[in-house]
């Protein structure tokens, strides 16, 4: 079997059996997807060649890239859940990351949001009125792409794939990019795009993919506001930021 089936298989059970929130799972899957990644890249194709050492270098790997030591204990955490869950499915014959320690938090960045603060600041809009729709959206979106507010609020209507799962994008020095989005950031840009967006405009016309009452692109600053609403709702006593945000995706 191959790595990418073994992990496909290990995240089926998170879901299955420890019930797993669709956000971490998502999580684990990019921390895996680096994992992978980098294995490939070693040249390894065999779970059973993996050794600690391979682990070490990962780690280091994802330090050099500027990952935030937070994300990269999380991705440790994936990696060593990955090949316990391995070694009990009977799939491997050792756990290689067994003796792999954690990496400290010493410089963790304040901003950052633990997996429950994420959620309950997604969960916080209200999804039974248009603009809640289009917050949902706009927070899933953020999260799982990572993109800038600047990019975000001037996303133009035809930028997503909703089909393929990926958005168009052109940031600093007008350079595109193309990022893909997550299965739960599609599934609310589609409730906004089918029940939110329609209610917002009111027959109007608007080439913005995200909209204000009036059916005006939605700026930076009310997107700043509802930001700050969401973090008062889901109970986060500390100032949240996009930056904040931004860094949880990493």
């Amino acid at each position: 079997m191959t790595l990418d089936a073994l992990a496909d298989e290990y995240l089926a059970a998170l879901a299955a059996e420890r019930g797993a929130s669709r956000h971490t799972r998502e999580a684990y899957a990019r921390d895996l997807r680096r994992y992978l990644d980098f294995l490939e890249g070693q040249g390894l194709q065999d779970v059973a060649a993996v050794r600690p050492p391979h682990l070490h270098a990962f780690l280091a790997r994802l330090r050099e890239g500027g990952l935030a030591e937070r994300s990269a204990a999380r991705a440790l955490s994936a990696v060593r859940g990955f090949h316990r869950f391995l070694l009990a499915a009977g799939r491997a014959a050792e756990d290689p990351a067994g003796l792999v320690r954690r990496p400290r938090a010493a410089h963790r960045l304040p901003g950052v949001l633990s997996l429950a603060e994420v959620e309950r600041l997604l969960a916080a809009p209200q999804t039974h009125r248009p603009a809640g729709l289009r917050d949902r959206a706009m927070l899933e979106f953020l999260y799982a792409t990572g993109l800038r507010v600047s990019e975000l609020t001037h996303l133009p209507l035809g930028a997503v794939n909703l089909t393929a799962g990926f958005v168009r994008t052109v940031g600093k020095g007008d350079k595109e990019r193309v990022i893909p989005v997550g299965r739960e950031a599609l599934r609310w840009l589609r409730e906004y795009l089918t029940r939110g967006r329609p209610a917002l405009l009111k027959g109007r016309e608007s080439p913005a993919l995200f909209v204000g009452r009036r059916g005006r692109p939605l700026t930076r600053q009310a997107f700043w506001a509802l930001l700050k609403r969401s973090a008062r709702l889901a109970g986060i006593g500390r100032p949240v930021s996009p930056h904040t945000l931004r860094h949880s995706f990493a």
